[in-house]
């Protein structure tokens, strides 16, 4: 705490008070409370105003300073060098040195020997799209990609008769049953070619196609190889003398051939000969197609009576 001071109202109104402070504004009425520079308390770390500095202050803000003719009770002795006409505070001079004399001469800025291009980035949409290149009128159209093939409906069942095979036309679908008039007609033509009448029935009836769904190629040319396999595996385990091919769907998948070969033999690479019938359905409908059965039967039948 300080010990002395003065207590001194301003009203401020000159624009040196203003500029010594660094304030700017209207006519206020400030209290002001100037300290002994001598009673700061020890924890006060800030730099102290000089005594000639603090009463520039006060008189370019034209305060009257004034100090007590007694000694107050706990305050600092006074100083009488305070009492002493202030000497007006001289503007310092800052010596400029002179810049040192340039013992090189300044680097010359060499000229660019040529701007580097703008890259310019293309912005998303801003890129114009490509025309489109007239086609040429030389140029070939690109032939349309065949259609699928529906796959073939058929299904077929083999069977054994002494030293033959039979490979025949199931035109309903399902395995032969023992009065199914189809079934009677077949026994009667093993009898009228001197076989048992009695047939074996060989595995499952091939059903094509053999998948209902899928992408896999089931064709007709699939189901060529597919009936040409089954019947080869058949007759690696028991070979046969004659492979009786009875229908359409047994003529063209297991022979490669149509309904101009009915009542013929065929020479069959891996199947070995065949001869061609037309289907049961069919014999039945057209009762007429069954003398060319008999006359072709008793020339091929010496085949399969000469091995038993």
């Amino acid at each position: 705490m300080c010990v002395y001071g003065v207590v001194f109202v301003v009203v401020w109104r000159s624009s040196a008070a203003r500029a010594a402070l660094g304030l700017i504004g209207a006519a206020k009425t400030t209290a002001y409370t100037l300290e002994c520079p001598t009673a700061l308390s020890p924890s006060d770390t800030r730099p102290l105003l000089t005594e000639p500095r603090r009463r520039a202050y006060l008189s370019a803000m034209q305060v009257v300073h004034w100090l007590p003719r007694a000694e107050l009770p706990f305050a600092a002795p006074s100083r009488p060098e305070l009492l002493m006409p202030v000497a007006q505070v001289e503007d310092i001079d800052f010596e400029v040195m002179p810049a040192p004399a340039a013992t090189e001469a300044p680097a010359i800025p060499q000229a660019r020997s040529g701007e580097r291009p703008k890259i310019e980035i293309p912005r998303p949409g801003s890129v114009p799209k490509p025309a489109a290149k007239p086609v040429e009128a030389e140029e070939q159209p690109v032939p349309p990609r065949p259609a699928p093939v529906p796959p073939p409906r058929f299904s077929l069942q083999l069977l054994r008769a002494g030293s033959c095979l039979l490979l025949v036309e199931l035109a309903t679908g399902q395995p032969f049953q023992s009065r199914d008039p189809s079934y009677l007609l077949l026994k009667d033509m093993l009898r009228a070619a001197g076989l048992p009448d009695a047939p074996q029935i060989i595995g499952e009836p091939v059903r094509w196609p053999l998948l209902v769904r899928g992408n896999m190629d089931q064709g007709p040319e699939a189901a060529r190889d597919f009936v040409q396999g089954f019947v080869q595996a058949r007759l690696e385990d028991a070979p046969s003398t004659c492979l009786w091919l009875i229908g359409m769907p047994a003529l063209r998948f297991a022979g490669n051939a149509d309904a101009a070969a009915y009542y013929q033999t065929l020479k069959l690479d891996g199947l070995g000969d065949a001869w061609a019938l037309p289907g049961l359905e069919l014999l039945m409908d057209e009762p007429q197609r069954k003398a060319e059965v008999w006359k072709a039967m008793r020339q091929l039948m010496a085949r399969w009576k000469s091995v038993e």
